[in-house]
């Protein structure tokens, strides 16, 4: 049940229940799983129980690779009801990966499952936008970092099917799994803003980038800001998870990575932050975009936070690299164990061989150690021979890969960096956390490592009134949750030698 309030925070939703006034439910989907975590919050505790895990497994089927979203959302409403048995919530939050989403039929039925953004339709889709939005103005309106499987790639990549043609909405993946949950309509503005349809300046979809594409503003849906209510549960959906049927679902910030910022614990200015996952996203929260042509030329984004912060990032192909390289070698029945192979990297030769990240031969699910071993050979590098110089090349390369991207973010930006808060699965990675620091020889603190939970439950919390402004939140999760502070150490000069070694070798490959 909604209360008058304005758009966005203070207070949006009245909990079913006081008793059950400070426990919320974090729906949070990744590339390669999902969970719902229930968060309990008070003035001084923050508690997280996860009560359900379920694979996140895409499949190939003869026209591309396909999100699996009704098994998702299975996993989502088995997880609600295994939250219900803890004891209810008093609001429930979803968020998911960026890009991807759902076609609606005039009925509202959803035409087909949702393709994956590492499939290669989208491959030659950027030409064709670029004919009627050139990358110089695209950039200027959106802000975004060039990524071939944005929103705007995909739609000009089904251009003319008939999915294409029956299509009256548009929904990105969190606002899909909300519609199913409450039957409301509505797009969350952290996640529009990854599209490439929304102005970076006015917050709101661009008029000028659908007249070019010849895109029904009517296809998307009114946008919504985190902490605005998004409607209470479907009859069904509250007896299949035993749930109060007035349960409200609260918008957080439903791009992963936007929820993860939300919940960075810096307590003073100037930080930089790295949510290291899948992707590394490395960046600054500013509090306007940074449009130059320099900033569209370095491939940085501006994506939105919450309270209308700015992300101002880069993406990198962050611990993907190591989690394909774990399914190859668990196919050969070599060890995946994470312990042993950073073990293993800990004591293999410092910059004995380096890659790029970001190459393109990284992007697609494949055997990445032959890749890597190939990138090595054909930039003249000794080629990595055992699982250890392998993790050790790749965690090298992402702490170079974070250097670089936070050292270009300041300079474009203007500001100065003085430390690095590094959250998300990949803060649990010592090895990367040390290099991390020693490559950009500025300290690095890691953790939270659930940070996209942390800042799901706590927008819904302050959606409740149970916490205050961003600063709070952020005082709450580094007074409550496990921090390790790793400082720079090793040789400035032999990192300063690998950067050049590495970015010539990009330039001559």
């Amino acid at each position: 049940m909604s209360r008058p309030h304005r758009r966005g925070f203070p207070v949006t939703t009245t909990p079913p229940s006081s008793a059950f006034a400070s426990a919320f439910a974090a729906v949070d989907l990744g590339a390669t799983s999902g969970r719902v975590i229930v968060g309990r919050v008070g003035p001084e505790n923050l508690d997280l129980t996860e009560v359900h895990r379920f694979p996140n497994t895409p499949v190939r089927l003869p026209d591309g690779l396909r999100w699996d979203v009704l098994a998702l959302f299975q996993g989502i409403l088995d997880g609600l009801r295994e939250a219900s048995r803890s004891g209810g919530v008093a609001s429930i939050g979803v968020d998911t990966w960026a890009v991807d989403y759902g076609l609606l039929d005039s009925d509202g039925a959803l035409l087909g499952h949702p393709f994956h953004y590492r499939d290669s339709r989208t491959d030659r889709a950027a030409a064709r936008v670029w004919t009627k939005v050139g990358p110089e103005e695209l950039y200027g309106i959106t802000g975004l970092q060039h990524l071939p499987f944005n929103t705007v790639f995909q739609l000009a990549a089904c251009e003319g099917t008939v999915q294409r043609n029956a299509a009256r909405t548009l929904l990105l993946m969190p606002d899909l799994l909300i519609h199913w949950l409450t039957g409301s309509l509505g797009a969350e503005e952290t996640n529009a803003s990854t599209t490439g349809l929304f102005d970076a300046r006015t917050a709101s979809w661009s008029k000028t980038i659908l007249k070019r594409l010849s895109l029904d503003p009517g296809l998307l849906p009114s946008l919504r800001v985190p902490g605005d209510p998004a409607g209470t549960l479907l009859p069904h959906v509250a007896a299949y998870t035993g749930l109060d049927p007035r349960t409200p679902v609260t918008t957080v910030a439903s791009h992963d990575t936007a929820s993860a910022i939300a919940a960075v614990p810096a307590t003073e200015p100037d930080f930089a932050y790295i949510s290291c996952g899948t992707w590394s996203l490395a960046g600054l929260e500013l509090d306007a975009p940074v449009l130059s042509e320099a900033s569209r030329a370095a491939n940085f984004t501006n994506e939105r936070g919450i309270d209308g912060t700015v992300r101002y990032l880069r993406n990198i192909m962050g611990m993907w690299l190591l989690e394909e390289c774990r399914r190859a070698w668990d196919k050969d029945n070599l060890t995946t164990r994470i312990p042993t192979l950073l073990a293993d990297a800990a004591r293999a030769e410092p910059f004995a061989s380096i890659v790029d990240p970001d190459a393109p031969e990284f992007l697609a699910p494949g055997d990445m150690p032959s890749r890597i071993r190939e990138h090595c050979a054909r930039t003249g590098q000794r080629v990595p021979g055992s699982q250890g110089a392998v993790v050790r090349c790749i965690l090298e390369s992402l702490a170079l890969a974070h250097r670089r991207t936070l050292r270009q973010a300041a300079g474009l930006a203007g500001r100065d960096i003085t430390r690095i808060h590094l959250v998300g699965g990949g803060s649990r990675n010592d090895l990367l956390c040390q290099l991390t620091a020693d490559a950009t020889g500025l300290p690095v603190v890691a953790g939270p490592t659930e940070a996209t939970a942390l800042g799901n439950i706590l927008v819904q919390a302050r959606a409740a009134g149970l916490v205050g402004d961003l600063a709070d939140m952020r005082r709450l999760i580094a007074s409550t949750q496990h921090l390790r502070h790793y400082t720079p150490q090793g040789d400035r000069a032999a990192w300063d030698t690998a950067a050049a070694r590495l970015y010539s070798a990009t330039r001559s490959s």
